[in-house]
C-alpha cells in the first residue's frame, strides 16, 4: 500500500530544517495532510581501537533531557562528501582524526516524520590532534569496551536509537 505525496508546502523554514505540509494521497484515494520534516544528511564517525574499545562522547540533550553516549556527528553541509563530513565532525568533537572510514549503515531513524538519513562510519586508526574544537557538544569523551555495548543499551546509557543501531552493529562485526 504506497502513498502518494501530490504537493509540499513549505511551513516554517530555517538553515537546519524545512518543515513542510504535504497533500497526500491513500491507497483508497482519501487525501490527508501531513506534516514533514526536511533535513539535510547526518554523518557519523568512530574508531575502534586493538583493545575493542569505541570512542564515544557523554552528551546531555536537552530536549529529551537525557544523557547518553554518543558517537561523533553532525550535519553534512551542501556539497559536501558524507565520508568527509562525518571525519570533520569526529575530528571537531572528539579531537581524534580518523584514518581510512569505512561505512558502516545507514538508518532512516524517523522515517515517518522526518527524511533525515544518517550515515555512520567506522575506522581502527585514528590519530590525536589536541583537545576537541567542539568541546561543548560533549562532557566528556572515552573508550568504551564495545562488549558493554549491549548492556549499556539495555541500561538506557544509549538512549538514541540510531547510536544504539550503529554500536550493535559494529559490536556484531569486531565480536559477533
Amino acid at each position: 500500500m504506497q502513498w502518494t505525496n501530490l504537493n509540499e508546502q513549505t511551513v516554517y523554514e530555517n538553515r537546519w530544517f524545512r518543515v513542510n505540509l504535504a497533500d497526500v494521497v491513500l491507497p483508497d484515494g482519501k487525501h490527508l495532510d501531513h506534516f514533514l520534516i526536511r533535513l539535510r544528511a547526518v554523518a557519523a564517525a568512530t574508531v575502534v581501537n586493538e583493545a575493542n574499545e569505541v570512542l564515544l562522547l557523554w552528551r546531555h540533550r536537552f530536549i529529551t533531557d537525557s544523557w547518553g553516549w554518543e558517537l561523533a556527528a553532525g550535519v553534512v553541509e551542501d556539497g559536501e562528501d558524507i565520508a568527509v563530513a562525518a571525519a570533520r565532525e569526529m575530528e571537531e568533537e572528539t579531537g581524534w582524526r580518523p584514518e581510512g572510514l569505512r561505512p558502516l549503515m545507514t538508518v532512516e531513524p524517523a522515517n515517518g516524520l522526518i527524511d533525515a538519513r544518517h550515515h555512520f562510519y567506522w575506522c581502527c586508526e585514528a590519530g590525536y590532534t589536541g583537545h576537541p574544537a567542539d568541546d561543548f557538544e560533549s562532557s566528556r569523551r572515552a573508550w568504551v569496551p564495545l562488549k558493554l555495548v549491549p548492556d549499556m543499551i539495555a541500561r538506557g546509557e544509549i538512549p538514541a536509537a540510531n547510536m544504539a543501531a550503529a554500536l550493535l552493529m559494529l559490536h556484531h562485526m569486531r565480536l559477533g
